[in-house]
């Protein structure tokens, strides 16, 4: 605090004995900063934070309840809420990983952004790409971990499934909702839809085949009431 480091509780935050922080930097209320973690000037970590062994480059905002360990976070990156950056995570700077991401041995490019709800694990992606809400690189088979490429300038689509190994080429544009099973070649537009159905007067047909369900009964009862 005297080298200029602001604690914004210092009885709820805990920094362990190797760890060093630039000034200006800003720790909010229960935060945990453990291992050899070096955290940069001008940081801001909100509170409710665990962090072991990483690395937080100058003016970086970790928003609340960010978990990270044994990872890089470049440059003026914002991370949170509640984020998850495993192992092996590497932000090259200027980078977004918002509420409920999680990350694993992934190396993201300068300016790529991960907004929320998605996974990211043994994966390549290049710089200024956006990955739309819902995103998973399909990692696993069971047995093997497998690689995810992602090129610059791409834009995936909300709840994309990347079946590793796979490679997406640069400026890639891929439709929400799609499975991508095999490599993207540079400016395509990549898609697996399938022709929306309807039934029309489905709904009530199938009230009608559960009109003696216990649950419909209970409903009339209720409505009756």
């Amino acid at each position: 605090m005297d080298a200029g480091v602001t604690l914004v509780d210092p009885a709820t935050a805990y920094i362990g004995p190797e760890v060093t922080i630039g000034e200006d930097t800003i720790i909010g209320p229960n935060v945990q900063i453990l291992g050899k973690s070096h955290i940069g000037r001008g940081v801001m970590i909100e509170g409710t934070a665990w962090l072991r062994d990483v690395t937080i480059c100058d003016r970086s905002h970790l928003k609340l309840g960010v978990r990270a360990e044994q990872c890089f976070i470049g440059e003026e990156c914002e991370v949170g809420p509640f984020a998850n950056l495993r192992e092996g995570t590497r932000l090259e700077g200027h980078n977004r990983i918002g509420n409920f991401v999680e990350t694993k041995k992934a190396t993201i490019g300068s300016g790529t952004k991960a907004s929320h709800l998605s996974y990211l694990g043994d994966a390549v992606i290049g710089p200024d790409t956006n990955v739309g809400c819902g995103v998973i690189t399909v990692n696993y088979d069971g047995y093997d971990k497998h690689l995810t490429r992602i090129g610059a300038r791409c834009m995936v689509g909300c709840d994309t499934q990347l079946v590793a190994p796979v490679t997406l080429g640069d400026d890639v544009y891929v439709a929400s909702g799609t499975t991508i099973l095999h490599d993207v070649a540079d400016g395509s537009l990549v898609m697996s839809h399938h022709p929306q159905r309807e039934k029309p007067g489905w709904t009530r047909t199938w009230h009608a085949r559960h009109a003696n369900h216990p649950k419909m009964l209970t409903n009339a009862k209720r409505r009756s009431d």
